[in-house]
């Protein structure tokens, strides 16, 4: 298969040459780094959010949107399906960068992480990206500049003009359409965390409502993360049977039940105190090629309501 970082570049190029249609700001730093405002200084759009999961994704998963509703409104979802999992969603789409550099924040994902490859599931995986192309979507609250981009170059090993680094806030329509499109991700990232063999994940398909844009950056963490779970679904098709696929959404949890902000402010914020296993969609289902159906977790529309009303 082609380069991660490659396919997500051509997706970048798609997204600079139509830079005014999608409302985005580009930016070009010195050393000629790119920087693609997607949803920063820029309210970001729907159409951006798609774009961007698919760079995430490096071009591997299919994103489109769908109508349904949420306790009778409704509401724009997301969905976004894969038959490469494994490659599209843990090792180019999870968000695994944590960038900080001088006083800059910010959270990376997408295929970047792939040329670095330090995280357990590349070795789990068995890839690793070699490209002279580095594309790091970063969550942030503020635009990268120079010495972000510096610090991705010599992390990656590619020339400062390979890197391009798409940025947006989780306060922002991009930032609640890309949370939306992330139930896919969850569900095979929790298996994986589980132990389960994430090579025999075949295919995914997710959805998620989008959440409504919040007035801050904490408040838009905690709708978008309701949304995954208490409104994720999922439907995954496995190579091989599991005694733990139960465990996999969010009904698993000890907290569930309770608005993300109300969880979030039970621990100060201090979201590394939190068990992953909150952090699932909402209901899964489980085909196993040649055997059992799993149907696992339910919506829980009531949370979805405070959380988004």
């Amino acid at each position: 298969m082609e380069s991660l970082n490659r396919m997500a570049t051509e997706l970048v190029d798609e997204a600079i040459d139509f830079a005014e249609e999608l409302t985005l700001d580009v930016y070009a730093l010195d050393g000629d780094s790119a920087v693609i405002d997607f949803g920063v200084e820029v309210p970001g759009a729907l159409e951006a959010g798609l774009l961007l999961a698919e760079i995430q994704t490096a071009g591997l998963a299919s994103v489109q949107t769908r109508m349904d509703d949420v306790a009778g409104a409704p509401t724009t979802h997301v969905e976004l399906s894969t038959d490469h999992p494994a490659l599209a969603l843990l090792c180019a789409g999870k968000s695994g960068w944590e960038l900080s550099v001088d006083s800059f924040e910010g959270l990376g994902s997408g295929p970047a992480r792939a040329i670095v490859a330090e995280e357990d599931i590349f070795q789990r995986v068995g890839y690793a990206d070699d490209a002279d192309f580095a594309v790091l979507a970063v969550e942030c609250d503020e635009l990268p500049d120079e010495a972000v981009a510096a610090a991705v170059a010599e992390r990656t090993g590619v020339p400062d003009s390979g890197v391009f680094l798409p940025a947006f806030s989780t306060a922002s329509i991009t930032g609640s359409v890309v949370a939306a499109a992330r139930a896919a991700e969850l569900a095979t990232f929790r298996l994986s965390e589980l132990g389960y063999d994430p090579l025999d994940v075949l295919s995914v398909n997710g959805s998620a409502p989008v959440a409504p844009v919040a007035d801050e950056e904490s408040a838009a963490m905690a709708r978008t993360n309701d949304a995954l779970a208490y409104g994720g679904q999922v439907h995954l098709t496995v190579d091989e049977p599991f005694d733990r696929f139960d465990e996999v959404v969010s009904t698993a949890a000890d907290d569930y039940g309770e608005p993300f902000a109300d969880i979030f402010a039970s621990v100060d914020w201090e979201l590394a105190d939190l068990p992953v296993d909150l952090f699932a969609p909402a209901q899964v289902t489980v085909d196993v090629v040649g055997g059992d159906t799993h149907v696992i977790g339910d919506t829980h529309e009531d949370v979805l309501a405070e959380s988004f009303h």
